[in-house]
């Protein structure tokens, strides 16, 4: 596809206007403010549209689609224990493999073309990745509450299958890593058994870390230190590693994730609505630690509509921290895209640059929101809409175009997904 007339953000994120890029075998080949000579196939018609690289969210849980809006209103504890896991032992491949699809739709129709991910049923989740065309670093959700051995736990199993036959299917597009809930949902000789495993597999891992006050304080009775501390002695900051929340960190602990290359996996609008806090993001980002968005599931978001995390995301932490150049726009993109790629060890990704992947998507500007384009970083971040973003394009591969998806029926994902959250409500 070539690209034709079309404003774009470079990878510094300025504005050029009236260009041209051709994509060819998954890749950006050409970027220019001439047509080239080369034929590119199709050609797009890009005036009044923004051609950006395209959203990774870096902390999701897909299939809690089927929980949007049914565990609300609740402290964090109580919101899990009373709501969230008993609906959850209720699900299914079936159901799981829906609501990973209703995600995935979700997340296309808005601009992202990669989401991290961890939960469970990943044969459900697998399927629903690779027909969709998306990217997708997934591991499966690891809790234990006993003395179990790792090697007794279903988790176990499906880690060996996740980093055998999964691992790198759709050309590279599902990247299998290894995950630990979280230190109050695990035990220590698992997560030691979890961390050697990733070690010696050369794989990422992906956790939740200092979400909220009560998980961070409990964690330093039960084991005399921080939850960073605390993965780091066990051996899991040993790979690179996705650390999801980080909100209530310790001095200490931001040298922990800077020494280790720990991003972190910001979500201000799930923080926010579960009122864990605020994440120190200035401190983070003078450290030099890399920074990522991410929606978190849909029961406590409700969407994953990146571009609103990516709002906040730019505006929160100005008014918590009363400085308002905090986080500028360009670093606030840089957290969605490029931040995002790196996480997951997608080194090709997240920029527009000749030679990266064809990971990219396209913003309507012919709207009022984005009346006048002063700065389009700017428009991208405080008034971008996700009705806004007109196609994804994932590898060079276009799988959401004017509203439609190419490799999906969304009518029936929509109404499959109804019927498996009324099935389960029903039982409940």
């Amino acid at each position: 596809m070539l690209f034709c007339n079309i404003d774009l953000l470079d990878e510094n994120f300025a504005l050029r206007r009236g260009q041209y890029v051709g994509v060819k075998d998954g890749r950006i080949a050409y970027v220019g403010d001439a047509a080239p000579e080369e034929d590119y196939g199709e050609r797009y018609d890009g005036r009044y549209r923004l051609l950006m690289p395209g959203f990774f969210n870096v902390h999701s849980h897909a299939p809690m689609t089927l929980l949007r809006g049914y565990a609300e209103n609740l402290p964090l504890q109580r919101w899990l224990n009373e709501r969230v896991f008993p609906f959850e032992d209720k699900l299914t491949d079936e159901s799981v493999y829906w609501s990973t699809q209703l995600a995935i739709a979700e997340m296309l129709a808005s601009g992202t073309v990669s989401f991290t991910d961890m939960y469970f049923f990943l044969d459900g989740m697998t399927r629903a990745i690779l027909e969709s065309g998306i990217k997708c670093n997934l591991s499966r959700g690891l809790t234990v509450f006993d003395d179990s051995d790792y090697e007794q736990l279903a988790a176990y199993q499906d880690n060996l299958r996740l980093l055998g036959e999964w691992q790198g299917a759709g050309e590279g597009r599902l990247v299998g890593d290894l995950c630990i809930h979280g230190e109050y949902t695990s035990t220590p000789k698992v997560v030691e058994a979890v961390a050697a495993q990733a070690k010696e597999a050369g794989v990422r891992m992906h956790i939740h870390l200092s979400e909220t006050q009560s998980e961070h304080e409990e964690c330093k009775q039960r084991h005399g230190m921080t939850p960073a501390a605390y993965m780091q002695a066990r051996g899991v900051f040993d790979v690179p590693t996705t650390a999801a929340h980080c909100v209530w960190l310790e001095d200490g602990d931001f040298e922990i994730l800077r020494d280790h290359g720990v991003t972190v996996a910001c979500c201000p609008a799930s923080n926010l609505k579960l009122a864990s806090g605020y994440a120190n993001i200035p401190k983070l980002l003078d450290m030099g630690i890399n920074v990522a968005l991410g929606t978190d599931g849909a029961a406590s978001n409700n969407n994953l509509y990146i571009l609103q995390d990516l709002y906040l995301y730019g505006v929160v932490y100005k008014g918590f921290y009363r400085d308002s150049t905090l986080i500028t726009p360009a670093q606030a993109l840089h957290a969605a895209t490029r931040a995002g790629a790196l996480s997951q060890g997608r080194e090709d990704s997240g920029l527009l640059r000749v030679g990266c992947r064809a990971d990219l998507c396209v913003i309507d500007t012919d709207t009022p929101q984005f009346t006048p384009m002063t700065d389009a970083a700017c428009n991208v971040v405080y008034a971008a809409q996700g009705a806004d973003v007109k196609l994804t394009m994932v590898d060079g591969k276009v799988i959401y175009r004017d509203g439609q998806y190419l490799t999906m029926d969304i009518e029936r994902v929509k109404a499959e997904t109804q019927r498996c959250t009324d099935a389960i409500i029903a039982q409940l």
